[in-house]
């Protein structure tokens, strides 16, 4: 494989699944970094991103050493019968996800270009089955290509956070302390983010030696956290105020009042929420291909936006109908737990162990 594919590739697709809801709009920011002030946000951030490689970094090596690609598989070398446990969590976990973006599609849309919310999260649908209709190479593709487009704009807010408030980011951390409890949000930020791992294992399928498992997902850890950074530091420009703020992007382009920015950065959170719910649905897909292999079958091409498609509405139905969703927000921080449980300390524990007694190449 070139460099690209093996060292980049899989954080930024790690990045594109993370990255979607909260994080795009700066919710998710606030909500688990702000309680520690500018400068402990901060220090909440570096941690997150560092328990992002090294977890990252374990998941890949064993997945190399496992032959484990699809999380059923990788769950099961790893939890042995435990592992319905995860796929209990991670279907509740994706129920909610794809709610949260399905309606924030639907409302960027309306807000955007003064469409129906309908016509977003009816776009959303068809293109996330378009991208899980043609598969792992072209996923890999697009959603690389858009983390380079989002990093670009990323870094464009950042530069014109500075030029229009330049002074009052520097006087927030001239005036800040190290702030409190910076550790356990970054370790919950990350612990919570890190049930998407065996999602992002088909960017790693043809990697050969720990060299190149265990670089890539320090590579990754960084790829996800710096376009957080960068926001976080943005949004300084108008702390505390923007912490109240329901859509702290929102605010933000509002203030900064730059032509056409706005609209690029919405169509680029719009993009974000493709890549996110992509990438987990074609990792449900791997997921059943994988049933269908131990059948001496294989998935038929034509039922992967088929499922797409049924896992979209039956998480708008849930949300909309049943207040399932409401039911599993409230226990956000339970499924934080339950993740940190059953995949990153047996990963950091049995799954170091067995990988690095395993040969390196």
């Amino acid at each position: 494989m070139s460099a690209f594919r093996t060292y980049l590739l899989p954080g930024l697709m790690f990045q594109s699944v993370v990255i979607g809801g909260g994080y795009a709009t700066g919710r998710e920011l606030v909500e688990f970094f702000f309680a520690s002030g500018p400068m402990g946000g901060l220090f909440g951030l570096l941690v997150a991103g560092l328990c992002f490689g090294i977890v990252l970094a374990a998941g890949f090596e064993f997945a190399r050493v496992t032959g484990a690609y699809d999380y059923r598989h990788f769950c099961r070398e790893l939890l042995g019968r435990g592992w319905v446990v995860f796929e209990i969590a991670f279907m509740a976990l994706l129920l909610l996800i794809m709610s949260v973006i399905a309606s924030a599609a639907g409302e960027l849309v309306s807000l955007s270009f003064g469409l129906p919310p309908l016509a977003g999260t009816i776009a959303l649908m068809a293109l996330i089955a378009l991208l899980t209709f043609y598969g792992t190479e072209t996923i890999k593709r697009v959603l690389a290509f858009w983390s380079f487009v989002l990093y670009a704009v990323y870094i464009l807010l950042f530069i014109f956070a500075f030029t229009h408030f330049g002074d009052t980011i520097a006087g927030v951390y001239e005036s800040a302390d190290a702030g409190e409890g910076w550790l356990k949000g970054g370790i919950l930020y990350a612990g919570y983010n890190l049930a998407v791992l065996p999602a992002v294992l088909f960017a790693v399928k043809g990697q050969t030696s720990r060299k190149e498992t265990v670089t890539s997902g320090l590579l990754a850890g960084a790829i996800a956290v710096i376009p957080a950074v960068l926001f976080f530091i943005a949004m300084m420009a108008l702390y505390p105020a923007i912490g109240d703020e329901p859509v702290p992007a929102a605010a933000l382009m509002a203030a900064l009042d730059v032509p056409g920015f706005g609209l690029l950065f919405q169509i680029v959170v719009f993009g974000t929420f493709v890549e996110t719910g992509t990438a987990l649905l074609h990792a449900v897909n791997e997921r059943l291909d994988s049933n269908f292999t131990e059948a001496g079958k294989s998935l038929p091409r034509q039922a992967r936006p088929l499922v797409a498609v049924v896992v979209i509405a039956a998480a708008i139905l849930a949300g909309t109908s049943f207040g399932i969703i409401d039911l599993i927000a409230r226990g956000y921080g339970f499924l934080t737990l339950v993740f940190i449980g059953v995949l990153v300390l047996p990963l950091l524990t049995k799954g170091v162990w067995r990988a690095f007694r395993a040969p390196t190449t």
